[in-house]
């Protein structure tokens, strides 16, 4: 099967590791990934601070860039939930019936990467291995918007060494919420209080989570706390393997 690989803009300038991860783990699972050069932004900061028409021409970028995948999969909850959720509401409001019909024809192939895995293609066992005390922070998107479950988890227990321990209060927002953090900064930083004490009750080495927008907020507390904690994205760690480590 060949995969179009959505990086996301985020992943794209701040954590390239993660599209490498991905990329790696992808084509070690027998997989061709295809990385289109063109693809941008995806328009979800635009749609969701209220500029919903300036994303239009973000929407229609996309599905000329991806229209001809059979498959296109993201490191990241959050711009596939703009993709599957708000898409067709930003077709609507454009008024185009051909971008109305090639959005509705292109969602149903768009995955978040855990749910590309469990759901679509049946896996758990990717032959990872990551000997490290882990907890799990899901997100507001994956969790709200895509309905990913445990896909995430029934991945991470598959992990050879892995001590993956549970996170209290795991369904809490950790306040990052794109510009709401900007906007909202006290309360963003408040909910990120609760989130880091609920991470450090866990001992863990690292926080584990499928969008870097919350591990970039999540690590800047940890680091400003200097907890010792680290971050990382859920693809790192299905990407490693025994032998990569003990090398």
């Amino acid at each position: 099967m060949r995969i179009a690989l959505f990086i996301t803009c985020f992943n794209d300038t701040l954590f390239p590791r993660v599209g490498i991860a991905t990329t790696r783990l992808l084509e070690r699972l027998g997989y061709e990934v295809d990385f289109p050069a063109a693809q941008t932004c995806c328009g979800q900061m635009h749609f969701n601070t209220g500029y919903q028409r300036e994303a239009i021409p973000l929407v229609r970028h996309f599905v000329d860039v991806f229209q001809h995948a059979d498959v296109v999969v993201a490191p990241s909850a959050s711009c596939v939930g703009m993709v599957r959720e708000l898409y067709p509401a930003a077709a609507k409001l454009s008024g185009d019936q051909a971008l109305i019909a090639d959005v509705e024809q292109l969602i149903p192939c768009v995955y978040e990467l855990s749910e590309f895995l469990v759901r679509h293609e049946g896996l758990t066992d990717v032959g990872a291995y990551y000997p490290h005390r882990v907890t799990y922070h899901p997100t507001c998107h994956s969790l709200r918007v895509l309905h990913v479950g445990d896909a995430p988890l029934q991945l991470l227990r598959a992990v050879k060494g892995i001590d993956l321990v549970e996170l209290p209060d795991a369904r809490e927002c950790c306040g990052f919420g794109g510009t709401f953090a900007v906007k909202n900064a006290d309360t963003s930083l408040a909910m990120l209080g609760d989130k880091i004490r609920c991470v450090l009750d866990t001992k863990a080495e690292v926080v584990c989570s499928a969008d870097t927008s919350c591990l970039l907020h999540i690590g800047g507390g940890l680091s400003r706390q200097r907890a010792g904690v680290g971050t990382i994205h859920l693809a790192e760690i299905l990407m490693e393997t025994e032998s990569e480590v003990t090398q």
